[in-house]
């Protein structure tokens, strides 16, 4: 009988394995069509009301994940760069980076609640809220500081002195923030209370560093960096460099999904790099994913697995888009 019930387990887990390998592959799904024109840059995902906020030049267009279809959109700001969600609250943030404002909004209605203005500031860029000091971050790339908002009395309360030109950051939930510096390429400690950087990691070989994402299970961070089209993998608590995988050229973007334990790195000419997680120090490529030239922005749905990416076409060998072509690109597990 224990020889019956072993073969048959056994069988189970052989006849899975096919299945598993398959489902780390990645197919294109659907593509969800935008209006208007003009630049983009982030993505972010409100898991707690199902939708995907877009980038998109002076607004951000907003998708219900549930139907993939556009449900509204926050206008009229000069220069969208990313959102920042805070469900307890009911609000939203985006960095309007040529307004050097940060503006939130209601994230049941869309409807703007407050613009606030930011000192001492030029330039606001990536955005991120961090639970842990109940403050919202921008990341300033022409004034090399962070500034730091309330999210309940929409006032700004701080400013953090970053030392370079700050890129995307992350927070680990229990008082720490990494950032990247993508003019000095090195990465950031922040203590998110005392509002200071209280390390700083080299990165080489890693250049010019722009997205960011953290494994926060096993303390490891994942930087994708341009002059040296790779993703390194960083230990969080020494800033040590465990890996560095080649990836694509353009990279702006990654994402890491703790479930499967693949990191997605999407890159301007038109590849996104997938990488398998075998352990904390040990990656591979498995799959080189054909996306679209200039599809650099990525945002990944924990539930689904799917990836979304933004892209527009260009009238040639300019960085001018052609009017009516913005969409967001589905992929998912096969």
């Amino acid at each position: 009988m224990k020889k019956l019930i072993l073969g048959a387990a056994l069988f189970a887990v052989t006849s899975l394995v096919p299945q598993l390998l398959k489902a780390q592959t990645y197919v294109a799904d659907k593509t969800i069509a935008l209006p208007g024109d003009g630049g983009y840059d982030y993505l972010a995902i409100d898991k707690e009301n199902n939708r995907l906020y877009v980038s998109h030049a002076t607004q951000v267009n907003v998708i219900d994940l549930a139907t993939e279809k556009p449900v509204g959109s926050i206008s009229d700001m000069k220069g969208v760069h990313g959102i920042a969600i805070v469900n307890k609250l009911n609000r939203g943030f985006i960095s309007d980076g040529k307004a050097n404002a940060v503006v939130a909004f209601d994230l049941k209605t869309f409807k703007v609640i407050a613009t606030i203005s930011l000192t001492e500031a030029n330039g606001p860029d990536a955005i991120m809220y961090d639970p842990y000091s109940n403050r919202v971050f921008t990341f300033n790339g022409e004034s090399n500081n962070s500034s730091v908002i309330d999210p309940v009395t929409l006032k700004q309360t701080g400013t953090v002195a970053l030392g370079g030109g700050p890129e995307f950051a992350v927070a680990d939930g229990k008082g720490k923030i990494y950032n990247n510096l993508e003019d000095k390429s090195s990465l950031n400690v922040i203590d998110s209370k005392a509002l200071k950087v209280i390390k700083n990691y080299p990165l080489a070989p890693c250049g010019g560093p722009t997205g960011l994402a953290l494994d926060a299970v096993h303390e490891r961070l994942f930087t994708v960096c341009r002059e040296n089209k790779g993703v390194s993998v960083i230990n969080a608590n020494t800033g040590k460099i465990v890996s560095t995988l080649p990836i694509g050229a353009g990279v702006d973007a990654v994402a890491y999904d703790a479930e499967t334990k693949l990191i997605f790195c999407s890159c301007g000419d038109g590849t996104t790099t997938i990488i398998k997680q075998k352990s904390a120090d040990e990656y591979a490529v498995v799959q080189v994913l054909k996306t679209a030239e200039r599809a650099r922005t990525l945002a990944l749905d924990s539930k689904t697995h799917k990836i979304y990416l933004s892209v527009a076409q260009f009238e040639n060998g300019t960085r001018k888009t052609i009017p009516n072509t913005f969409k967001v690109l589905v992929f998912k597990l096969q």
